[in-house]
């Protein structure tokens, strides 16, 4: 009979939007005072494939821009870091006095293989984690390119996100080395 192992840490990856960059700014900052330094960003891209967040965030032209942390993670945490992010986006929420949500916070796991989203939301591919949250399996990588499933939200689709996803993916495999 085969034993259980630890997990291997993973590349923790935070995919934010919102419409103002002081709204990225604060963001940042404040993640970066959970889970330390930022080692790779990704450009800003403009978020367009969906309206689901337009009515909530006052209608304004939103964008998505992801980042990862130096410090590597057990990704048992994930499901504490999704309920982590989603009360700092109440609390930048109330740091711009503003009435309506402005920014979305989603963190995920990233390794060899695959990237993997927290999600609070339930649906037939997705798996129970801990404390309401559930993991969604994003997309898969190949020796140098990203494999999507038939499930990946349509602008993890765009090929503009695979290059920060593929360098991401290059500095975990260098610092579990």
């Amino acid at each position: 009979m085969a034993e259980s192992q630890p997990f291997l840490n993973r590349k923790l990856i935070v995919a934010i939007i919102a419409g103002q960059a002081d709204v990225f700014f604060e963001t940042e900052k404040l993640l970066q005072t959970l889970y330390g330094p930022i080692d790779i960003q990704s450009e800003m891209f403009a978020f367009e494939e969906t309206d689901y967040y337009e009515k909530q965030m006052g209608g304004v032209l939103l964008h998505r821009k992801f980042i990862s942390f130096e410090q590597l993670i057990d990704p048992e945490q994930l499901s504490d870091i999704k309920i982590t992010t989603n009360r700092l986006e109440k609390k930048i929420q109330e740091c711009f006095s503003c009435s309506h949500r402005i920014v979305n916070i989603d963190p995920g796991i990233l390794d060899s293989s695959s990237l993997i989203m927290a999600t609070v939301k339930d649906f037939a591919h997705r798996v129970p984690l801990k404390k309401g949250i559930y993991g969604h399996l994003e997309l898969l990588f190949g020796r140098d390119k990203v494999k999507k499933v038939e499930w990946t939200y349509p602008d993890f689709r765009k090929k503009t996100y695979h290059p920060f996803l593929l360098k991401a993916r290059k500095k975990y495999l260098s610092q579990i080395k």
